[in-house]
């Protein structure tokens, strides 16, 4: 998995040199003690690098093509100490290709009432250059985040914190490779889309591979491995007694063991981080995967079911955005309503949910499978932890991308599912089933989606500003007639911006 304490975010100040170099050497200070300060926080994780003092057209050019070209950092947070006339910044973000976060602080917290003077003016003037500086991004049309408040703050850096998370997984998402063992289930809408624009516009390029191709890796897996593995197995998970040595099912969770080895050597040895795969095209395998694909998820591997390949790389980005955050991050579906009071979904799946949601041990079980017409497969029953989460959901629109978020509450089943083979989760939408639903689908959401207790709204809503797709947000105050406008008025909006 990415480790986040790697990448770097550069901190870049700007002034000028009009008032002289004693207000620069003061500005350097300044610029210094708030780097380390910020890097010092423990809601950040990636590392805050402090850059020279930016005063000149050809040095802030300079520096964002070398923050394009360099691999550790994922983008500028930038600040004017002083007024920094903003024409000298228009070739550097013209070539910037990383985020941008502009943070408008200021280094005093409060005025010198009595003592405040023209030069005191003239040096914290940060109101006065970053209105300067964001008067030149909006004109730019640039993509970016604002952050006000004063540097100190934890709220200031809990959104940095967010921020950076964000800027992370497009980091890893530009460079996401996403291995395709065979099609999208056959006649489902939601799951196609455009690859190329997915990867011209999000980064990540999507790989077809053939199931044999997969199912001669699997069948290379050696008895060692294999015990290996189901001690592993043992030691995490409660066992269902068929699945035991003299089981039962016993042979049928040692195949599920060869076919995880088996995938997670494809997937390393082809750079992949990410995958999907359907149960209609299951040529070479005894069982569809699901606990190596539950497993895989756990260590941070992006999927998608029915050949889902935008769920597969939303699935990715979150579980990057969530690294060392509690709560997991797992592929869902929307799968059964209970009309209730108050009124709850069911998301589950066939198998492939991830156990990082898991309220306690998993159980580790052998059902059939009604579908596909293979052996029946291993997989993880178990509840999910009660708590806020997102359930998102990312679609190809054919003249954009749309990300649609709904806030929910995860709660604990009404009664126990003691019949019910698969991982589950129960939620209660916000505002409730009756808005969510249906906002949810005037907005084309699809059925697969990620769930996260790790994240909230925020975090999504900066990787989307980041991508420059669309994002709608369903959560307490939506109601569905100003959410249906929404939906329209932004239908309109990216109309004209096409043909621009």
């Amino acid at each position: 998995m990415l480790d986040l304490a790697q990448l770097e975010v550069w901190f870049v100040v700007g002034s000028q040199s009009l008032y002289g170099e004693e207000v620069l050497d003061t500005v350097r200070a300044h610029a210094r003690e708030m780097a380390e300060s910020i890097a010092q926080s423990p809601v950040i994780p990636v590392k805050i690098v402090l850059k020279p003092v930016m005063t000149l057209p050809n040095a802030i050019t300079q520096l964002c093509l070398e923050a394009n070209k360099d691999k550790q950092c994922i983008g500028l947070l930038v600040w004017m100490h002083t007024f920094s006339p903003a024409r000298m910044w228009i070739r550097g973000l013209d070539v910037l290709r990383k985020p941008l976060v502009h943070l408008h602080t200021q280094y005093n917290r409060r005025l010198p009432w009595t003592t405040i003077d023209m030069g005191f003016m003239n040096l914290n003037q940060s109101a006065h250059g970053d209105r300067e500086f964001g008067f030149l991004t909006a004109r730019m049309g640039l993509n970016r985040k604002v952050i006000t408040g004063f540097w100190k703050d934890a709220a200031v850096a809990a959104q940095i914190g967010v921020w950076s998370r964000a800027a992370a997984a497009w980091h890893d998402s530009c460079e996401l490779r996403i291995a395709r063992f065979g099609d999208n289930m056959r006649n489902v809408a939601v799951t196609e889309g455009d690859k190329v624009e997915a990867q011209m516009r999000l980064g990540f390029s999507v790989e077809g591979f053939g199931v044999g191709d997969l199912a001669d890796q699997i069948q290379q897996i050696g008895t060692e491995e294999i015990l290996a593995l189901l001690d592993e197995y043992e030691e995490l998970y409660q066992m269902a007694e068929p699945v035991r040595p003299k089981g039962e099912f016993s042979s049928a969770l040692r195949e599920a063991a060869r076919i995880e080895l088996g995938l997670e050597k494809f997937l390393n040895s082809g750079g992949f981080e990410a995958f999907t795969d359907t149960f209609e095209d299951l040529h070479g395998l005894v069982q569809l995967p699901g606990l190596a694909v539950q497993r895989l998820m756990a260590k941070g591997y992006g999927f998608g079911a029915e050949g889902d390949w935008k769920t597969a790389a939303l699935v990715r980005a979150m579980k990057v955005m969530s690294i060392g955050l509690v709560g997991g991050t797992s592929f869902l579906e929307d799968y059964t309503y209970d009309f209730g009071n108050p009124s709850k979904v069911m998301g589950a799946h066939m198998l492939e949910v991830c156990p990082s949601i898991a309220e306690g041990r998993p159980s580790l079980e052998v059902h059939p499978l009604s579908i596909g017409g293979k052996a029946d497969p291993v997989r993880l029953v178990f509840n999910a932890r009660s708590g806020p989460a997102v359930n998102v959901s990312v679609v190809d629109l054919g003249n954009r991308f749309r990300m649609i978020l709904n806030e929910v509450e995860i709660v604990p089943p009404d009664e126990p599912l003691s019949r019910l083979p698969v991982a589950r989760a129960v939620w209660i939408p916000m505002p409730n089933l009756e808005v969510a639903a249906s906002s949810w689908i005037y907005a084309g959401g699809a059925h697969h989606t990620c769930l996260s207790l790790a994240l909230s709204a925020e975090y999504l809503e900066d990787f989307a500003n980041i991508a420059g797709i669309e994002f709608l947000r369903i959560g307490k105050e939506t109601r569905s007639d100003a959410f249906r406008k929404e939906v329209h008025w932004n239908d309109a909006y990216f109309s004209l911006r096409a043909r621009q």
